[in-house]
């Protein structure tokens, strides 16, 4: 029985990190910390717990749950799994995710150096995007050589690029912590940093990025069950423990730019940082690494939905697939990045949480004997929290329902509204599975 070499293990990591690690993510850590100045360890702490401790648990429970995000939502229901899947790969990639790697990809490592005039203008995103997902279709055309074009290629670059930047601010302090600023002074740090590890999708990621992975390790001769699970999950514990390291340091550049003036943004902060650090060679240093990160997001997302879509949909080969995946995706990062996030966060809120129970469930699920009817009652439960939020953000009159949930529901003031009625759904399913018994168990 084959197992993968301590080199092909890491090499799989570091894959599945860049996989994870897309322009979003350098953005939000230095948010983060300039904002939670003095409180930033807490802060970080609660945006590691969702932005790395999930993608690593979903990576796992893809793996644990039959190998794709299907047979493990199957677990609730089959016409659920068809829904819920079909949602998670239109979200995280090319309604959502895939275009925003190319509009952020424009925004940080294009438009700080065009002249004023061109950047009025709508050609260079196009051609910037049209560029970008050439290459993107490019490496997505075969599968098998993903490893050793990210793990050994795009990866490292892009941490020597991140190190480089993180060695500048320890050697040149820029200042001390600031002053904890919204949400960080008024309400808990740990719990706000928590609520913007959302934001990273990597928790919907490690869902789509969980086959990829899969079909990473079975290209290098590993087959038996056993051994492809023990070899994801050490991949995924590599690609958690590098996500971990880069957020620190990120959040920690974040947390002493205070002296720097206060930015709108993430990209504004790490900008005015390379800036001090580097000088005008800073701002190339931040478009190479937005670029590279951009990139590797963007070929793993496309490779996962690629083979999605191609074998759900008879007749379209996995080459046809990517090609529609990245002229579409070039058409809708065309619209802008300020639309895409307008879009993107009201369906996040509504589907994070659902994705989240699912996956600890599937750590769970002999403790609770595999009944069913548990996976139903908590995900119900979740779903009729967690949509009304959605649906709120995105301005449907459900005024009514958040005041009652607000009024009601313990945590729901947090943004966390959807714990206790996944625990109750969950412990109601459970005592229906008794009733039931062996009936209601899936494997």
């Amino acid at each position: 029985m084959r197992e993968l070499s301590k080199r092909e293990t890491l090499t799989v990591g570091l894959m599945l990190f860049a996989l994870f690690f897309g322009a979003g993510n350098m953005i939000f850590p230095p948010a983060l910390g300039q904002a939670a100045g003095t409180s930033y360890w807490f802060a970080i702490l609660g945006f590691i717990i969702t932005g790395v401790g999930l993608p690593l648990l979903g990576v796992i429970a893809v793996g644990l749950g039959g190998g794709n995000l299907q047979t493990l939502a199957g677990r609730v229901h089959p016409v659920f799994a068809i829904i819920f899947t079909f949602v998670v790969y239109l979200a995280i990639g090319p309604l959502m995710a895939i275009p925003r790697t190319g509009t952020v990809t424009y925004e940080m490592g294009v438009l700080p150096f065009l002249s004023d005039g061109w950047k009025a203008s709508w050609v260079p995103l196009f051609v910037t995007t049209i560029v970008f997902f050439a290459i993107t279709y490019w490496l997505s055309l075969n599968p098998s050589k993903l490893v050793d074009r990210i793990g050994k290629i795009l990866t490292p670059a892009l941490l020597i690029i991140i190190a480089i930047m993180f060695i500048g601010a320890m050697v040149n302090p820029m200042g001390e912590m600031g002053t904890p600023t919204g949400a960080y002074l008024e309400s808990s740090p740990f719990v706000k940093g928590f609520l913007e590890g959302y934001l990273t999708l990597d928790a919907l990621a490690a869902l789509v990025f969980g086959i990829v992975v899969t079909a990473s390790v079975e290209a290098r001769g590993i087959t038996d069950k056993k051994s492809l699970t023990v070899s994801t999950i050490k991949a995924a514990v590599i690609a958690a423990i590098g996500l971990g390291l880069v957020y620190l340091a990120l959040g920690y550049m974040g947390a002493t730019s205070f002296s720097l003036g206060q930015s709108d943004n993430g990209g504004q902060i790490l900008t005015a940082v390379v800036q001090q650090l580097f000088g005008s060679l800073g701002n190339i240093v931040l478009g190479l690494a937005v670029t590279l990160a951009c990139l590797t997001t963007s070929v793993g997302l496309v490779t996962a939905c690629g083979r999605f879509f191609s074998e759900q949909i008879p007749g379209i080969s996995y080459s046809t697939m990517i090609l529609i995946l990245s002229v579409f995706s070039t058409a809708v990062a065309n619209v802008g990045l300020t639309q895409l996030i307008a879009i993107s966060v009201p369906v996040l809120m509504a589907i994070y949480p659902i994705a989240i129970v699912l996956m600890l469930l599937s750590f769970l699920h002999n403790f609770f004997r595999g009944y069913s009817s548990v996976y139903v009652g908590a995900i119900l439960f979740t779903a009729a929290v967690s949509l009304v939020d959605g649906a709120s953000m995105m301005g449907v009159p459900v005024d009514s329902i958040t005041l009652f949930f607000g009024k009601y529901l313990p945590l729901y003031g947090q943004g966390v509204g959807w714990i206790v009625p996944a625990l109750a759904g969950g412990l109601l399913g459970f005592v229906w599975g008794l009733l039931r018994g062996p009936r209601s168990q899936v494997a």
